[in-house]
């Protein structure tokens, strides 16, 4: 088995293709940073000294704007209020970082997920599109074995090209913004309003979450590529219902059978403080309950159709 899956790995790394999605991928990053460190206004700067008065004329001049646009009144109020609470609290707002700047791209972990997605529909695939599947089906392997030798691969893919750019943007952060403290702590807004949480902390569960919907989204493509052999289909489907997941669940929101739709629970940062849920009626318990069960239907589906072509001698 350990055999079979650094086979695999050579196989995915041994491409040119793999790594210009990771020089993609770093070029994505680097960019963000460029694009951060030329805005002044994405980086909540405050002098040590002087950050009380400053908070205050912050507020003056987002209170004088909402007046004049009430388009803004949402947002604005909300920035207000947290300004409010570092006052009452006499608690210096964080600089920004490289740990600031981690917590606010982890989203760039979808190109990640769309990066697996990619070598998760080739995987099965593309070997029976260029019938090197005969050089795997005559070892003394079973096909199980094979197949679960091609998903661990690609788990570890996943993981390896995530933990990729989870460092690479905290490299980049440091490079244009410093490092700061090694636990800095920021106010987040929750249910019974603001609190203080500590930033890396924050980090390393939105990380977690977004592990969740690589892993079913890599599933998900795995599936399509043993049941119909086809690397394209497997991409097109996975890549466009992860893009337009967020437009499905919103425009059958009002059915009763919409909680039921994996892509209401493959996000679990929604449980997060501060976030809005997909669907009102959800709670994270529920959600990974229904991601469990399509798991387990991916991984069945994937593995009955592959298995079963044995018995036809396929």
């Amino acid at each position: 088995m350990l055999k079979l899956i650094q086979n695999e790995q050579g196989k995915i790394f041994i491409r040119k293709s793999t790594w210009i999605m990771y020089i993609i991928l770093a070029v994505l990053i680097l960019g963000s940073a460029l694009l951060t460190n030329s805005l002044d206004g994405l980086k909540s700067e405050y002098d040590e000294d002087n950050w009380r008065e400053e908070l205050k004329q912050e507020n003056a001049q987002l209170q004088k704007e909402t007046e004049e646009y009430e388009d803004f009144e949402e947002y604005n109020n909300s920035v207000i209020a947290k300004n409010n609470y570092y006052l009452e609290n006499d608690i210096q707002p964080a600089p920004y970082t490289a740990w600031t700047f981690v917590d606010e791209n982890i989203s760039l972990l979808s190109i990640v997920s769309l990066l697996t997605i990619i070598i998760a529909a080739g995987i099965v695939a593309n070997e029976f599109r260029w019938g090197t599947i005969k050089l795997l089906l005559i070892r003394p392997i079973s096909r199980s074995g094979i197949l679960l030798s091609k998903y661990i691969t690609v788990l570890l893919f996943a993981l390896y090209t995530a933990l990729f750019a989870l460092v690479l943007m905290w490299i980049f952060g440091a490079i244009f913004f410093g490092i700061g403290d090694w636990n800095p702590s920021i106010v987040v807004e929750g249910e019974d309003g603001f609190k203080t949480i500590s930033l890396i902390a924050n980090i390393f569960t939105s990380f977690g979450f977004k592990l969740v919907n690589l892993v079913m989204m890599a599933t998900f493509a795995f599936m399509i590529s043993a049941v119909f052999r086809n690397s394209s289909l497997a991409i097109g489907v996975a890549i466009f219902l992860m893009m337009g997941a967020s437009s499905i669940v919103s425009f059958f929101a009002d059915k009763e059978w919409a909680k039921y739709i994996l892509f209401a629970h493959t996000d679990l940062s929604q449980y997060m403080d501060g976030n809005f849920l997909m669907l009102e009626d959800n709670t994270m318990g529920f959600s990974i309950a229904v991601l469990v069960v399509y798991y387990a239907i991916f991984m069945l589906l994937s593995w009955i159709v592959f298995t079963k072509r044995d018995v036809a001698g396929q």
